[in-house]
């Protein structure tokens, strides 16, 4: 318990002084962002309800950070009434406490989603004593299903590190890149490359992937064509930029990532997160957590393309927790206007939506803690 107090300590002492990778924690808006002007929507395509089994073959799980019910009606907005959401029947709430605070972190909402363990806010994958708590994904591995990460964040960042590490702090993120050697997962793609090559203990993780069999690359155009074998993605040296910088690395990672799970017959679990809503949040942004929610919601659109036509497959959406309070003041369906207003720049303890669709969808519906996302999710992948 002193263990955990003291990287507790650490971490809350780490979130006033900010580590470089994490200065969207400071963002600043100006009162103009705080409006999204509209523009043109894209098409939303509604996908067929049936299936070909009960229980799924693969998941693929969609957390947009700092989602919450306001920046997903932001995004329908703006996109003039229509959303990818759109195709989901199947929806519930889940509340997102962590074991230590009425107000969860990343760490802690992403340790609890991929784990089933309610953990101290800056925990990575270990339980409130420390001890390190097997993952969903390091669960399908062991199972023989493909494996795989996606996120616009570094890798490394707390809730794609949720998944695959184990360590006491989020902030220890060359541990965490290290962590990503003690696992045979089939691809990850995202930010982070710093953590991976430029590292105080000398190692370059990058080549040691290679000597494990990874394609490793940089460029999201190089990246696209894998289509098969072990892939490495480190799309930025930390951070990838917002949508204007990274244009659509977010779904084309997603199908990139696709391709390669598919090609085992066992099945998969894919986890994909956008991660730059709660960094809107954070910045008291509308039009950052509008540019974000569009494209994870197009995201959302690539893997329902592949559930429809795969037929066994359950996509799952849900956030970690709300960032911001984001009280919608106004707004105008017809131009995609949105407004909006922030009473904090952290993060809120409110209830996040969680949306199903495909075999097992109706497990997700009601009230239910964020550990229970996992249990379900479990029992519908595993325990066959």
């Amino acid at each position: 318990m002193l263990q955990k107090l003291f990287f507790s300590l650490a971490f809350c002492a780490l979130s006033f002084g900010t580590f470089a990778q994490d200065a969207y924690l400071n963002a600043e808006s100006e009162d103009t962002d705080k409006v999204y002007p509209g523009n043109a929507p894209y098409e939303v395509k509604m996908y067929p309800q049936k299936f070909k089994a009960e229980k799924p073959k693969n998941i693929i799980f969609l957390i947009g950070d700092g989602m919450g019910v306001s920046q997903v009606f932001a995004g329908i907005t703006a996109n003039q009434g229509h959303l990818f959401l759109d195709n989901f029947r199947h929806i519930g709430f889940s509340k997102t406490q962590s074991a230590d605070n009425y107000i969860t972190d990343s760490a802690a909402g992403g340790t609890a989603l991929a784990c089933g363990v309610r953990t101290y806010n800056g925990a990575i994958g270990v339980d409130t004593d420390t001890a390190k708590v097997k993952s969903i994904l390091e669960e399908a591995e062991a199972k023989g299903l493909a494996t795989g990460l996606v996120s616009t964040s570094a890798i490394t960042h707390a809730t794609p590190a949720s998944f695959i590490a184990h360590q006491p702090s989020r902030n220890m993120y060359e541990a965490i890149a290290a962590d990503f050697l003690n696992t045979d997962i089939d691809v990850f793609i995202g930010g982070g490359n710093d953590h991976f090559t430029k590292r105080k203990d000398g190692r370059n993780l990058a080549n040691e992937l290679k000597e494990k069999g990874y394609t490793v690359e940089n460029d999201i155009d190089k990246i696209a064509k894998v289509k098969s074998g072990k892939l490495a993605g480190l799309t930025a040296e930390v951070h990838n930029g917002r949508t204007t910088e990274r244009g659509d690395m977010l779904p084309v990672a997603t199908t990139t990532a696709l391709d390669i799970l598919d090609n085992n017959d066992k099945g998969f679990f894919l986890m994909i997160e956008g991660s730059q809503i709660d960094w809107g949040g954070h910045a008291s942004s509308t039009v950052y957590i509008v540019e974000d929610m569009l494209d994870f919601d197009q995201t959302i659109g690539k893997a329902l393309e592949f559930a429809a036509k795969d037929g066994e497959t359950l996509v799952l959406v849900t956030a970690d927790h709300e960032t911001g309070g984001m009280a919608l003041t106004g707004g105008d369906m017809s131009t995609g206007r949105v407004k909006a207003d922030y009473p904090t720049t952290g993060h809120t303890a409110v209830m996040v939506p969680v949306f199903a669709y495909g075999p097992g969808a109706e497990e997700f519906m009601g009230i239910m803690k964020n550990t229970d996302i996992h249990d379900k999710m479990k029992k519908l992948l595993l325990s066959k």
